[in-house]
């Protein structure tokens, strides 16, 4: 070969080889440590991780004046960790944050990213997630379901989708977003949901994945947000689901960590938008009687999709679950995880608030199973010692479950 035909790695390749190295080095010390360093190596710091969350909600630097647009956000991201936890906040804190939150509600519905700011679904999500997660009467009673259902009809577009904002981008973030909010308010109805299973379809991919909107790449993010509004709006099967599940197994990497893209790098946040969906492939394929011929060996066997969650084949080829539970949560506890509290995306990052929630309910997605009850999960394997186990979340709305239950009837009967 001539010299000018050596290959030259791309940027990519070499960034990935960097990640690899870098975890890598990780792993293998772990493994060569006693058993008892290990043990403490993987415990999650529960009260470091609480103490930077809290810390979060009191006060933020001045170099968070990038996030002015996003501070509903700033509040779900550390409520929502904080109650996985099992942490709550104090009284003053808790009144200090619906105070702020009703100076984010537009009059007209929906929240804003700040005060005085137009109402915007992905923050309007935030806050009613933040709101639900404080739960109480108080904080549920804030919100202002009759003008929210009126901003999220001004949203719906002609095609069957939503805009983030007036006069915004349509994309399956804000579909996700207008259906979840309206789902978990009890204000869902047959005008709001009019051809959004289309539109979702639309973006379903090549690849299998769902992208943000019709004729780009399928992402991790809004392949949760497309699976999750078309399980609420009752058309998931309309997907083309065993090509999902084929992109969203090959997103685990050897990093043990997920991805949110094909040839992108491993980041934590992902252990909840892919691992999440899994969660919510388990439970909506559990109502589900259709069968599946998956070739093994030059043979056809059936597969009963009830259980394409956990045993993809079910009855003459035993197969394990369909991502590494464990293996997610070795990634996070000790690529992470940060000693002071917090998580960041990948090792030689700095935590936010953002990976840390995130990562979080992705930990709580590995360790949890759902039951027979569908509004109940179980504990299914922790890593570490049990103390690591953390609330379970509703996969849907990626809120604590209990919280949701409390929500769900609070809507119900006021």
């Amino acid at each position: 070969m001539e010299a000018s035909e050596v290959p030259v790695a791309t940027v990519t390749q070499r960034s990935q080889k960097s990640v690899e190295s870098q975890v890598g080095r990780i792993y293998e010390s772990f493994a060569k440590l006693p058993p008892d360093a290990q043990f403490r190596m993987l415990e999650l710091k529960r009260e470091n991780h609480i103490d930077y969350l809290k810390g979060g909600l009191r006060q933020l630097p001045s170099s968070f004046c990038v996030l002015d647009a996003l501070r509903p956000w700033v509040c779900f991201w550390n409520l929502h960790s904080l109650a996985l936890l099992g942490e709550s906040v104090d009284a003053q804190l808790q009144n200090n944050i619906i105070y702020f939150l009703s100076l984010c509600q537009d009059p007209n519905g929906g929240y804003g990213g700040g005060p005085g700011q137009m109402p915007h679904l992905a923050t309007t999500y935030a806050a009613v997630c933040s709101l639900v997660t404080l739960g109480g009467h108080k904080a549920l009673s804030s919100i202002n379901r009759s003008e929210m259902y009126m901003f999220l009809q001004q949203m719906k577009h002609l095609s069957g989708g939503f805009r983030v904002h007036d006069g915004g981008e349509i994309d399956v973030r804000a579909c996700y977003a207008a259906i979840s909010v309206a789902s978990i308010l009890n204000i869902l109805d047959d005008e709001l949901v009019q051809n959004v299973g289309n539109y979702i379809l639309s973006c379903q991919t090549y690849e299998g994945g769902i992208s943000a909107e019709p004729g780009t790449e399928a992402h991790g993010g809004y392949t949760f947000c497309g699976v999750a509004t078309m399980i609420m709006i009752n058309q998931v099967n309309q997907l083309d689901l065993p090509r999902l599940i084929d992109w969203l197994v090959f997103q685990q990497g050897k990093e043990c960590g997920f991805k949110g893209r094909t040839n992108k790098l491993v980041d934590c946040c992902y252990s909840f938008w892919q691992g999440g969906t899994f969660a919510l492939l388990q439970r909506a394929c559990s109502t589900f009687d259709q069968q599946l011929v998956i070739p093994v060996e030059g043979k056809s066997f059936e597969v009963n999709f009830n259980d394409i969650g956990y045993n993809f084949v079910k009855r003459r080829v035993e197969m394990g679950p369909l991502f590494d539970g464990l293996a997610l949560q070795l990634y996070l506890l000790l690529c992470s995880q940060e000693v002071d509290g917090g998580l960041k995306d990948k090792p030689g990052k700095s935590r936010d608030f953002y990976h840390t929630c995130y990562a979080l309910s992705g930990l709580s997605v590995s360790q949890h199973i759902w039951s027979d009850d569908e509004s109940l999960l179980m504990p299914r394997a922790v890593l570490g010692t049990y103390s690591n186990l953390l609330e379970p979340i509703h996969p849907l709305f990626n809120v604590v479950l209990e919280r949701y239950h409390e929500a769900r009837g609070f809507f119900t009967t006021f």
